[in-house]
């Protein structure tokens, strides 16, 4: 399926890549844009040759600006901008629900909106001149939309830093504070994304879809639910060829050979 503000590519080694490619908005998040990478996270979904997804962008400096602001001041009905915004939801809880990992190659700065989107992602790779922030308090914005997820990956005081004074801060500092799982030189870079995703595409894709549906269900449940919920999951894993398969390969040293049943 062709797209108009992104580059899908499915790879042999079951890794699609889902680039944003507007790059004359620096990637700014409209409904356009957004449409397509909902519709190209479902494609992903639901092709069973596809068993990691890397979100990325064509931009050589910027992953994404974030929302599109005209949009923000757009003289329209404030009903037409409410259902609009339900796409930015949307696309998080596809990225969690996705039953795939996914990792954000962060190739450039992540700002604004488009943060919600890398913190969705399973893992965040950066190119070490990335920058990150959310700056909207400065343009008379608060990003209500992502700090739901901020505040799921972050430690709260440094969100309400974020939050609060819009300043940037660079892909060392992000990685400290657990924004980003690695930070990657620019020349290093194309092969550490490539490294992990093609990684995670040789794991059961039986057990991956098991294991990430369980993540993103459990991180809002009372203790004691998670772990009755995580039980039962344990026992339909039992249930899977796979786990078996990969018992018997682990004694027979030998590499598992997945059926994704």
């Amino acid at each position: 399926m062709p797209y108009e503000t992104l580059r899908f590519d499915v790879a042999g080694t079951g890794v699609a890549t889902i680039a944003l490619d507007q790059p004359e908005t620096r990637n700014a998040l409209s409904n356009e844009l957004l449409s397509d990478l909902v519709s190209a996270l479902e494609q992903a979904r639901d092709d069973p040759a596809v068993r990691c997804v890397v979100l990325t962008s064509t931009h050589r400096k910027v992953f994404s600006s974030g929302g599109n602001l005209a949009g923000f001041a757009a003289d329209v009905p404030l009903v037409h901008k409410h259902f609009g915004t339900d796409l930015f939801p949307h696309a998080f809880r596809l990225l969690g629900e996705l039953g795939k990992p996914s990792i954000c190659a962060a190739n450039g700065h992540v700002l604004a909106g488009a943060l919600g989107l890398a913190l969705a992602c399973d893992l965040i790779v950066a190119s070490d001149g990335a920058r990150f922030g959310t700056p909207e308090i400065n343009v008379g914005v608060f990003p209500f939309m992502i700090m739901a997820l901020i505040y799921r990956n972050v430690g709260r005081k440094k969100t309400n830093e974020l939050l609060l004074l819009g300043e940037q801060i660079s892909a060392a500092e992000a990685e400290r504070i657990g924004i980003v799982n690695r930070v990657v030189a620019a020349g290093e870079f194309d092969a550490a994304v490539a490294d992990w995703a093609e990684k995670l595409a040789r794991k059961s894709p039986v057990m991956m879809k098991l294991g990430k549906d369980a993540m993103f269900r459990q991180q809002d449940m009372a203790f004691a639910d998670a772990l009755d919920f995580l039980r039962s999951q344990l026992t339909i894993a039992f249930s899977t060829e796979d786990i078996q398969e990969g018992v018997r390969a682990f004694f027979e040293k030998r590499d598992p050979v997945w059926t994704g049943r």
